[in-house]
């Protein structure tokens, strides 16, 4: 039980290392961001608000309030992580990567959240 939760907490940080990088990049270099949502048919507007659901979603996750909103927070990481890799893949930019380990570091958390953290 104690390996699980090592790998548990190791995984929840690196996600959210992840969303913590993501997140200062879309307030701090907004404009770098906007050309990037731009030049993968994702309209600009979304940069904000979707900053703004990503530390809603830290915060679900970490404070653990109930079970019903940590499912959402990592639903919307899931398909915010598949959708950034299918943007990658069709641009064909190299970027698609980071989302699959995203991915893989999301799954490893939230099935190890389900025994470690109920």
């Amino acid at each position: 039980m104690k390996a699980r939760k090592i790998t548990y907490w190791i995984a929840t940080g690196i996600l959210t290392a992840i969303m913590l990088f993501s997140i200062q990049m879309y307030f701090l270099n907004y404009e770098t961001v906007q050309g990037f949502f731009e030049a993968l048919d994702y309209p600009k507007y979304l940069v904000y608000p979707l900053a703004i659901a990503k530390i809603l979603g830290l915060v679900a996750i970490w404070g653990n309030f109930s079970k019903w909103l940590k499912e959402w927070a990592y639903a919307g990481f899931f398909f915010d992580f598949v959708l950034a890799f299918t943007a990658h893949w069709v641009a064909k930019d190299g970027g698609h990567i980071l989302p699959i380990v995203a991915i893989v570091v999301l799954m490893i958390s939230y099935f190890l959240g389900k025994t470690v953290r109920p």
